[in-house]
């Protein structure tokens, strides 16, 4: 028998007595379908929950501010709240960037640096409720002459914080997965370490951090309970303030909306309640998009 024949009888026999891999592989495909059922059924659920108002005052639930009256209220405060706070919790993403790329780069492996990873890897765990405790005391108290006390900047800042620890963990993952033979055909050119980094560990890892961004995002977008304690504003209107009045004041977001709706008693509410559900899933989805657009843009560029 030619040795070519032999090997692919090895292989066959192999896929045939593989019996443990074919059930993984149908394990696999049982938790994608459970997922995918359950994002089914939410997405159903918040949809036929929202009809009513999608065939009534669609526009005007978006363009309309909070009031307490069914048939005027709306989410166009929650909307910007949400988007600006999304805007401030990406502004802080080049820390969490720049920590990954210390610990990994940078930083030596002792006991320092793993006892680091452990504490942030601790705080990535922590509940939501935790952060918005320490929102109020540092950003609402501590340093109210810079955010004004209860405004969206302490809320950015507090949801910040919470997320800063996914960055970090994901971004240091995606820097960690790069060949090393990124690294050493580089030095091997002459280029120093920070021309490695920049040229060609920051690039490869990019699709990765900008998946760890994204997640960090769409949390953050979601999260109620710190903006709950740093104190956000079930109803808000900004009246005539400036967009500068308008970070130091009052604020509120689309999950605040969200809850008091659900919260309200008359059967009613449950429509903006879901119609608001709806609004915020459309905004990460878009935020979703445009990362994954970037993502397969850099990917292309490198030729993967």
């Amino acid at each position: 028998m030619a040795p070519s024949e032999l090997i692919q009888n090895t292989l066959r026999h192999r896929r045939r007595s593989d019996v443990s891999g074919r059930v993984f592989y149908g394990l696999l495909i049982a938790a994608v379908t459970i997922a995918f059922l359950l994002v089914l059924v939410v997405m159903s659920d918040v949809v036929r929950g929202s009809l009513d108002l999608l065939g009534e005052r669609a526009w005007g639930f978006l363009t309309s501010p909070s009031s307490s009256d069914q048939g005027k209220a709306g989410v166009v405060q929650g909307v910007r709240g949400t988007l600006v706070i999304s805007v401030i919790v990406a502004l802080t993403f080049p820390i969490g960037i720049g920590a990954a790329v210390y610990l990994e780069e940078y930083a030596e492996d002792n006991w320092l640096t793993r006892l680091i990873q452990v504490a942030v890897r601790n705080l990535a765990g922590v509940p939501s409720i935790v952060y918005g405790l320490l929102g109020l005391a540092v950003f609402v108290q501590s340093l109210r002459g810079l955010t004004g006390g209860s405004s969206i900047i302490a809320g950015g800042l507090t949801l910040a914080v919470l997320v800063l620890p996914i960055v970090v963990i994901t971004s240091a993952e995606a820097i960690r997965a790069v060949p090393a033979a990124y690294r050493d055909g580089a030095y091997g050119l002459g280029a120093t370490q920070w021309e490695t980094i920049r040229t060609q560990v920051l690039p490869a890892a990019m699709p990765g951090i900008l998946t760890g961004t994204v997640l960090s995002i769409a949390r953050a977008a979601g999260e109620a309970a710190p903006l709950l304690v740093v104190g956000a504003a079930p109803y808000y209107t900004t009246g005539n303030n400036d967009f500068l009045e308008q970070l130091r004041g009052a604020f509120t977001a689309l999950p605040m909306n969200i809850a008091t709706f659900a919260r309200l008693p008359a059967e009613t509410w449950r429509g903006h309640a879901a119609f608001a559900s709806l609004v915020l899933l459309v905004l990460v989805f878009m935020i979703n998009l445009v990362a994954i657009v970037g993502r397969a843009r850099i990917a292309r560029r490198l030729g993967r």
